[in-house]
């Protein structure tokens, strides 16, 4: 089945091929260059705009996600300050309330202040006076408790009879119109 094949001719038909195949990595290269030269500036610049528009795709993606996310943080902000707008206003709504309502205190204070001056007033003309009445009184019970014992008896007084008797009747029913007059 094997043809017996010379040594010499297996030996020539491998140098034939490696002859074929340096040949034709020589024609190639030199078909590549010349090819090369011929190419239309036009394929090249199509090229270019191809890694262009690539770049500029990553790009905008790149800023679509960066304006998403600029976005989003706009809104996060606008809602924070809306919150702290409702809280001042809150907080300035209160602050107004209670400067009104301190200011009511006050003039209530100052009222309470003048009807206290005035109860005060009262209460220190009302001692006084009780200071008389009670110093009065307590003249009429000894002036009486000194009628009573006899100690103080206008009838053995050296004026006239009449006059005396007179005095010491007017001079207890005085004491005793003051007491009255004291305990009403």
């Amino acid at each position: 089945m094997f043809v017996e094949l010379p040594f010499e001719l297996i030996l020539a038909a491998g140098g034939a091929f490696l002859l074929g195949w340096i040949l034709a990595s020589i024609s190639a290269a030199i078909s590549a260059r010349f090819r090369a030269r011929k190419r239309d500036p036009r394929d090249d610049r199509i090229r270019e705009m191809e890694a262009e528009l690539r770049i500029a795709r990553s790009e905008i993606e790149t800023t679509r996600a960066k304006a998403e996310k600029l976005d989003d943080e706009l809104r996060e902000t606008s809602t924070g300050l809306e919150r702290r707008d409702n809280v001042i206003t809150e907080q300035q709504s209160k602050i107004e309330k209670l400067s009104r309502d301190l200011k009511d205190s006050v003039l209530k204070t100052r009222e309470l202040r003048a009807e206290l001056t005035d109860r005060a007033t009262e209460s220190v003309h009302a001692e006084a006076k009780i200071r008389e009445v009670e110093t009065e009184l307590s003249v009429a019970q000894a002036s009486t408790d000194m009628i009573a014992t006899g100690v103080l008896d206008y009838s053995f007084a050296p004026d006239s009879p009449d006059s005396g008797t007179a005095a010491n009747n007017g001079g207890a029913e005085d004491a005793a119109g003051e007491v009255s007059k004291a305990s009403s």
